[in-house]
């Protein structure tokens, strides 16, 4: 890397910092910090959902994807979220924001404990949190990787680095923090990415590239499945990030919940959408032609070698910058949706003087928690040394536990599933990870579709059929979920309607 890529990485740095410092000043209370007070706007909201999603996984795990088996990574990875989050549009993302408005919930497991009861609320918290310290602790391993590949920084040193700057401006800024640093990573990867795909094509011959290359690569590499990514695999993995992106991933949640309204927060995962469907494959294509360019030592450092051969100095620095957004600005919104769980869901239960904290105590507490949760992420993150961890972690520990965790969470939301209650809510959940521990480890299945579908299928059969079988259908849930089919606006214009009816 020349001086000039330097200067860019560090003005990156020097730039989280300043948005970090600056949000602060929108922040009063904790209703701020989790949820913004539902400020954001549509459009923002939406891109900052988008960019949620991006971490330096994509350019180190996928990447190494795409090397080996092509354009598939773009039809099971990006399709997949692109149709989930429209489908959750419709389903989801009023609801969450409704949440907030109609009842103030601020964390996204905070309704847990009303829709079923405390113990399933808390077995979901515990869960989700252990599996997010740990698929946040992949994220730093992937971006020292690519640090590494770039500069020769030891990985220690780079986790180290980007640790800290994200945990500055995370701390100080809560989700205003995270909302503009995702704006400001979709920018920068607008620009670096665009210079890759301009950059690959026009080392290859041009824009006929886009069809011609396919024929020149490895046989399989054009097709939509290839590899152990079989279409079992792609429906397992459509439903789990159905869940996932529209709130099972808790941080993406609170993108709907920070939005002004139901309406709104619907927007804005239809702009998301739309995102998702069209944006990875401007990313992926250099990353599937690389096989006809680099041939690395390991299909993870592909995008690092691509970068180094095509991008002129300064890119390469701009490049850099892009992958630290992806993976601080992730970390963020998870250190932020962590630190809302502990403090709002956990927390309160364990010790009574959190549950008596003013709103300047409670603000402390949850910069606390998310200066906490960073650090313990970082530490597991370097005691891995990021052996062989990446793709392992994400696919084969997130993608296949998400099912379980998520499933009570998201189908609670729905009236359709009224009927189920906290024993299918807790026995889908256990069952579900059991059934994933038994054919990871009981097993030793390397099926990757087994791995992934079965535990999201077992969670999916016993929550509805319990429920069918051994209703446990309650009023004042019934209460709760009719409140979430309007905004609170549209609620009061209706019965204005009717009372100018009648009278």
């Amino acid at each position: 890397m020349t001086a000039l890529d330097w200067t860019v990485l560090v003005g990156y740095f020097v730039l989280m910092v300043v948005i970090g410092l600056w949000s602060r000043t929108k922040i009063k209370n904790v209703v701020d910090y989790f949820t913004t007070g539902g400020r954001i706007p549509w459009w923002l909201s939406g891109i900052s959902h988008h960019m949620s999603g991006y971490s330096a996984v994509m350019f180190v795990a996928f990447a190494a994807v795409a090397y080996n088996y092509g354009i598939t990574v773009y039809v099971w990875w990006a399709v997949s979220i692109g149709v989930g989050v429209g489908i959750g549009a419709f389903l989801f993302a009023a609801r969450w924001n409704r949440l907030r408005a109609k009842h103030g919930v601020v964390s996204p497991l905070e309704y847990l404990a009303r829709r079923y009861n405390l113990p399933t609320q808390q077995a979901l918290a515990y869960s989700g949190a252990a599996l997010k310290v740990v698929d946040i602790a992949s994220k730093w391993v992937a971006i020292s990787i690519l640090l590494n590949g770039f500069t020769g920084v030891p990985m220690r040193w780079g986790i180290l680095l980007t640790g800290v700057v994200t945990m500055a401006y995370a701390t100080l800024g809560g989700l205003w923090a995270d909302v503009l640093t995702d704006f400001g990573q979709f920018i920068i990867q607008a620009a670096a990415g665009i210079a890759m795909f301009v950059g690959v094509l026009a080392h290859l011959g041009g824009v006929s590239t886009l069809w011609t290359m396919w024929d020149k690569l490895p046989e399989g590499h054009g097709d939509a499945l290839n590899g152990p990514y079989t279409p079992i695999f792609l429906i397992a993995f459509l439903f789990i990030k159905t869940f996932e992106y529209n709130g099972g991933m808790w941080n993406l949640a609170q993108r709907y919940m920070a939005a002004p309204s139901g309406s709104a927060a619907k927007k804005s995962a239809l702009l998301s959408s739309v995102l998702w469907l069209v944006w990875p494959l401007i990313l992926f294509i250099p990353m599937c032609a690389a096989p006809l360019l680099v041939h690395p030592g390991k299909a993870e450092q592909s995008y690092v070698q691509l970068a180094q051969l095509l991008l002129p100095s300064g890119l390469i620095g701009l490049v850099l910058a892009g992958f630290f957004s992806h993976t601080m600005a992730m970390v963020a919104s998870d250190a932020n949706a962590i630190s809302s769980v502990i403090t709002r869901d956990l927390a309160p239960v364990l010790v009574k003087k959190v549950r008596e904290m003013n709103d300047v105590a409670a603000l402390k507490f949850a910069r606390i928690t998310t200066f906490a949760f960073v650090t313990v992420s970082m530490i597991i993150a370097i005691s891995t040394n990021g052996q062989g961890v990446v793709l392992k972690i994400v696919v084969d520990l997130v993608a296949a536990t998400m099912g379980p965790i998520a499933i009570p969470l998201m189908l609670g939301l729905l009236p359709w599933f009224r009927r189920s209650g906290p024993r299918a809510a807790l026995a889908s959940w256990a069952i579900g990870l059991i059934t994933w521990a038994i054919v990871k480890y009981g097993v030793g299945s390397t099926d990757t579709t087994l791995v992934v579908a079965l535990p999201l299928a077992t969670s999916l059969v016993i929550f509805v059929g319990l429920g069918l079988l051994l209703p446990e259908r309650r009023d004042d849930v019934d209460d709760l979920l009719d409140s979430l089919n309007t905004d609170p606006d549209e609620t009061a214009e209706v019965a204005a309607r009717r009372a100018a009816a009648l009278g």
